[in-house]
């Protein structure tokens, strides 16, 4: 079995809502809600879900971006929630990220070369010549040139924007990157370069990859296991060939029967999920799922739903699939 570079375990991320003359916290907006899982060295787990079931938030909090309320995220043995100082800084050299919006992340006002620098300067790595080769190799990793070093982020399309964001994370030797929805402001054409750009990295430096992703098609070309969340809580865990082929949870099923086929004569009946995610300052007893489940209601609308939270567990004895559904062998 091959040991794993991050544990997560019951990882929560709760926003405080505050009101009133003292600004007590008087709700809570669960984001992330006691999440665990596990990537190996070299692994692409993609992590899926409609927009506010706490994809984002999971990815920042692993990073320790935003501190997490509860859980533990250890890196190669070491739990950076309960760190500090040069010691967390070493472990966050080993954790990148690339963000959605390759404009914004970057600094207008800086060359994207001191933009790409910024990593290795902070992290002491060698002396300034030695940091300057490091950002020329980045950049030519990525496809650009140390001509382009001194020009700014607005000369740059989208695509290129975004390879600078790659280039940044790499130029510090990272072991994982989270990917927060690295290719959904791109062209189509562009995102298959910057897909195949992130693989072939992989490959090259032996990357692990969080990709947060709503498009199933980039989960199909780039995962090998697949975490879909809703809520702020994970409801199928599942190896991508699996997923896939057999989801078993409803709400894994609904978000496949969107996803368009490749040969035209085949067709898949659309499972149309009624209304929206729950308001979280209200979230729904039992299943969370469970007011908008289509199995649910063909079953009869079983009482068992609203009652009872399901737990996340294996799918069949010694399955490494795990799902969070009192009925799954119904799902099919």
């Amino acid at each position: 079995m091959t040991e794993s570079f991050v544990e997560v375990l019951e990882l929560s991320k709760h926003f405080p809502i505050r009101s009133g003359w003292f600004q007590k916290a008087t709700l809570k907006i669960k984001a992330v809600d006691g999440v665990s899982f596990s990537i190996a060295p070299g692994e692409t787990l993609a992590v899926v879900g409609e927009s506010g079931s706490g994809k984002t938030t999971l990815g920042r909090a692993m990073l320790r971006l935003t501190q997490p309320t509860a859980g533990t995220v250890s890196v190669e043995g070491v739990d950076i929630a309960s760190i500090g100082g040069r010691e967390l800084l070493d472990v966050r050299r080993k954790l990148q990220i690339i963000f959605q919006d390759p404009y914004s992340s970057l600094d207008p006002r800086l060359p994207i070369g001191a933009s790409v620098a910024e990593g290795p300067a902070i992290h002491h790595m060698g002396s300034r010549t030695e940091q300057r080769e490091r950002v020329i190799i980045a950049l030519r990793r990525v496809g650009l040139d140390e001509h382009q070093m001194a020009r700014f982020p607005h000369e740059f399309s989208g695509g290129q924007r975004q390879r600078i964001g790659i280039a940044r994370a790499i130029a510090v030797e990272p072991k994982l990157i989270v990917a927060d929805e690295p290719v959904s402001a791109l062209d189509v054409s562009v995102q298959a370069q910057i897909l195949n750009l992130m693989r072939t990295l992989q490959e090259e430096l032996g990357l692990a990859y969080v990709f947060i992703v709503h498009d199933l098609g980039v989960v199909n070309f780039m995962a090998d296991r697949v975490l879909v969340m809703y809520f702020g809580r994970i409801v199928e865990q599942a190896s991508r060939k699996d997923l896939f082929s057999s989801p078993a949870h409803p709400y894994t099923a609904a978000l496949l029967s969107a996803v368009p086929m490749t040969k035209p004569r085949l067709r898949r009946t659309r499972i149309v999920l009624k209304g929206e995610i729950p308001d979280p300052l209200a979230p729904p007893s039992g299943c969370h799922f469970h007011p908008r489940c289509w199995l649910r209601e063909k079953l009869g609308n079983p009482s068992r739903c609203s009652t009872e939270a399901p737990s996340l567990l294996p799918a069949s004895v010694g399955s490494d699939r795990l799902v969070a559904c009192h009925y799954a062998s119904d799902v099919s």
